[in-house]
């Protein structure tokens, strides 16, 4: 599942493949599609331990000494999220009652709330990190369904550019059932313009660094990425 950048971008455009994501959870198939041309939003999360909470939004801090980045770039418009994660210091074996155990939640900052999106967990690149990259196209599923209903069944990209406060990302092992790390979903300006707010972010050479939390961390492991106009549609 994890796939460089370079082997990203150098998939035939439009190329659609059928992966199996097999998290601790039931398996089940997600369609994996090569990078897209644009993107309409893109947001990051430098997750902590501290930030973790239970179900009943109880702080439940995390593993110590482990911190994870989040990168996702989003095109909304063909229902498509492309993923660079980080995560140092997390031990696995993952564990997790969703197919996957690393995710994005529709849950504001010190709350619980349900996964919307199952990722594939990160593996060690040799380093001692764990990284997981691709691009997912949706429906997107979570086999969880406490009453019944997917946790994923219905949800649109577009939610996330909407209140992007209102989503955090995380990723749970057997020893940190609740979170070894958890961050709040944050927008990432690029090239001066705040994406999904009328521009459109594309793929160039020597655009404006992507950067965050008041620009003091610069997020690796993304493609670098210039700005233009979305034009109007008829």
């Amino acid at each position: 599942m994890t796939r460089s950048l370079a082997a990203r971008t150098s998939a035939v455009a439009g190329a659609v493949g059928v992966v199996v994501l097999t998290g601790a959870g039931t398996a089940s198939a997600e369609t994996e599609v090569a990078e897209p041309a644009t993107f309409t939003s893109a947001f990051t999360a430098m997750a902590t331990p501290d930030m973790v909470v239970n179900a009943d939004s109880v702080a439940t801090p995390g593993e110590p000494g482990a911190s994870g980045t989040f990168m996702y770039r989003i095109n909304s418009d063909l229902e498509v999220i492309c993923y660079d994660i980080t995560l140092t210091g997390v031990t696995p074996p993952y564990q997790s009652p969703a197919k996957t155990a690393t995710h994005v939640h529709q849950a504001a900052a010190g709350k619980a709330g349900p996964p919307r999106i199952a990722l594939p967990d990160p593996e060690d690149d040799g380093s001692g990190k764990l990284v997981s990259s691709g691009c997912l196209q949706g429906p997107f599923t979570t086999g969880l369904a406490p009453e019944g209903t997917d946790t994923g069944e219905g949800f649109s990209l577009a939610e996330i550019e909407a209140d992007p406060a209102a989503f955090s990302t995380d990723t749970h092992t057997s020893a940190f059932a609740a979170g070894a790390v958890r961050g709040q979903l944050t927008r990432v300006p690029v090239g001066g313009i705040e994406t999904g707010a009328g521009g459109t972010a594309t793929e160039g050479s020597s655009p404006a660094p992507l950067a965050a939390l008041g620009g003091t961390v610069v997020l690796a492991g993304a493609a670098a990425v210039a700005v233009r106009r979305r034009t109007a549609r008829s």
